[in-house]
């Protein structure tokens, strides 16, 4: 299960240490609802330009998707203070071979603490979990155009599975 994590080389205060935990309570969910609908725009690709009133209601409404079934949110915390989140789903079989996977619904880290290991961690903890509940895939997706996030990926061994396409008409 989650546990502390050393922020070695990560840019934080000497001795401040990087915690996943599994989220509890109406102060975690106020949190990851509040960070989701702060990074939402991150979802969206430059084809398919959108509102951003209409973004996070979109992200609204995939928090409520995931909290009406099996999952798992983590919270990443430095020094006591919550800097990120995960939403694992572990019943979503994969749509075209319907292997069981975890998928990660969604992944948000504060803008300040981007690039110091948050994300890393939170991916780590989700994959042991997944391992920890004998799912043999972990997918996501990602918005082509957010680099930094695939870069996250890639060095954690994610392939390419599959694209979306779009076509303005």
């Amino acid at each position: 299960m989650p546990g502390r994590r050393a922020a070695r080389g990560s840019g934080f205060a000497p001795g401040v240490t990087l915690e996943v935990r599994v989220a509890v309570g109406d102060g975690d969910a106020a949190f990851v609802k509040s960070l989701g609908r702060e990074c939402a725009m991150s979802s969206v690709a430059s084809v398919r330009p959108a509102r951003e009133s209409n973004v996070r209601a979109a992200f609204d409404r995939l928090y409520d998707v995931v909290v009406d079934q099996s999952h798992v949110t983590f919270i990443a915390q430095r020094g006591g203070e919550r800097v990120g989140f995960l939403l694992l789903l572990d019943q979503l079989p994969d749509e075209v071979t319907l292997s069981p996977q975890g998928f990660v619904a969604y992944m948000a880290v504060k803008p300040g603490a981007r690039g110091r290991g948050v994300g890393a961690a939170l991916l780590a903890t989700a994959e042991n979990e997944a391992r920890r509940r004998l799912l043999p895939y972990m997918a996501l997706m990602v918005t082509e155009e957010n680099e930094t996030a695939r870069r996250l990926y890639e060095r954690a061994g994610y392939k390419t599975e599959r694209r979306l396409l779009c076509k303005p008409l």
